[in-house]
């Protein structure tokens, strides 16, 4: 874009020079022409010297459009290593995010795990001392027989007297 920018200003330049010139007489000290058949003489040096100074301007014209364009050039690059830069630290702030997410997620179910087993250990005493508690019962149901058959036999009697079973 810069290019068609700088070679538009030139012909727009160009244009607006040559038809200054046009405009004005080419020679001050020429006769004005009296007879239309009469040409008018070729170039002075005042025109030469015009022409001189009129290109000697145009250069320097190209010289600050080239300094512009690196301007605009170093901005550019300014500007893409601003974006580069912002893409960098976006990029670590996702992976920030996501390490925050993941942690976050592992810590609630370590936290949920650890919880848990607290009670899973309770659960399981509580289980033990229920079959321990079923299996006494038979014990219970043991006893009793022995209680009532102790009634009709007498050494068994003693036996149980002996334990503080009876």
């Amino acid at each position: 874009m810069n290019k068609k920018f700088n070679s538009i200003i030139k012909v727009f330049l160009l244009a607006l020079f040559t038809f200054n010139f046009q405009l004005l007489p080419i020679n001050s000290s020429a006769k004005p022409l009296n007879n239309l058949n009469e040409t008018p003489t070729g170039f002075t040096q005042s025109d030469r010297e015009r022409l001189i100074r009129i290109e000697t301007i145009l250069e320097q014209h190209d010289k600050r459009f080239e300094s512009i364009d690196k301007r605009f050039e170093s901005i550019d690059k300014r500007f893409e290593e601003s974006r580069s830069d912002m893409n960098t630290h976006f990029g670590w702030l996702i992976a920030l995010f996501t390490a925050i997410t993941i942690s976050t997620i592992s810590f609630a179910l370590w936290d949920r795990r650890t919880m848990i087993r607290p009670f899973e250990t309770k659960v399981n005493e509580i289980k033990k001392i229920l079959d321990d508690l079923q299996e006494e019962k038979t014990a219970n149901k043991i006893l009793n027989a022995l209680r009532e058959l102790a009634k009709k036999d007498n050494q068994l009697a003693e036996i149980l007297k002996s334990h503080n079973l009876l």
